[in-house]
């Protein structure tokens, strides 16, 4: 990934923020097909972490869990601890040049996009032993139903046994670790303060919340 030094993320709480928050991730594999990408939701297993976290790095640790259709064949075209790219991205938005205040002043703006993408290089390797799958399937379930539902979260055992074997039997589970990791956020940082501003404005109007408190955030750390 392209990532000009103005626009590298740096702060890991917000790159923790992006994968937790933004969890359907873009799973990047090499096969003897070629490359091929699938779309799947995934959950922090083993926290995120820089190597040296005195300093940037992109050296990181870390684990998701997931799962995806037997009838993907992922699982078959490959093996266990294969490399494997999981893109993230956050919130996007087309930037226009009437958001900034300064181009009545000198029209010297075109327009662009603003967006922030997390790259997370590591290993997969496929679970498909029952105990073991059903424990991703609960966990998966129970955080992403109190995150959306709260009190009336769904519960795997709110479905029929036989019914719950059938749907498990039809898919297999993946681990992913991680060691390496790259975060960008173009956000309008190599702009003034006050066409800055106005983009975060902007970017709340239009119910982009967690770009303009991003934004905001980065602000405050400079």
């Amino acid at each position: 990934m392209f990532i000009p030094s103005e626009f590298a993320e740096t702060r890991l709480d917000e790159i923790k923020a992006i994968v937790t928050q933004f969890p359907l991730a873009t799973i990047v594999a090499v096969t003897d097909q070629g490359l091929v990408a699938n779309h799947l939701p995934v959950l922090v297993d083993k926290p995120l972490d820089a190597v040296d976290t005195d300093q940037w790095t992109d050296q990181w640790t870390g684990r998701f869990i997931g799962h995806l259709s037997r009838r993907n064949s992922l699982h078959q075209a490959v093996g266990d601890g294969a490399a494997v790219l999981m893109i993230f991205q956050a919130e996007n938005s087309y930037i226009s040049p009437n958001w900034y205040p300064s181009k009545s002043v000198h029209h010297c703006h075109v327009p662009t996009w603003n967006y922030q993408a997390v790259h997370c290089y590591g290993r997969i390797r496929f679970v498909d032993d029952d105990k073991a799958l059903r424990g991703i399937v609960g966990r998966m379930t129970k955080f992403f139903e109190t995150v959306h539902q709260q009190d009336r979260a769904w519960k795997m055992a709110d479905a029929p046994a036989d019914f719950l074997a059938d749907k498990l039997a039809g898919i297999v589970g993946f681990t992913i670790d991680i060691d390496r990791c790259l975060a960008k956020s173009k956000m309008s940082q190599n702009r003034d303060k006050g066409d800055f501003d106005n983009v975060a404005a902007e970017a709340d109007a239009a119910g982009l919340g967690f770009m303009a408190q991003s934004m905001r955030d980065s602000d405050k750390s400079d």
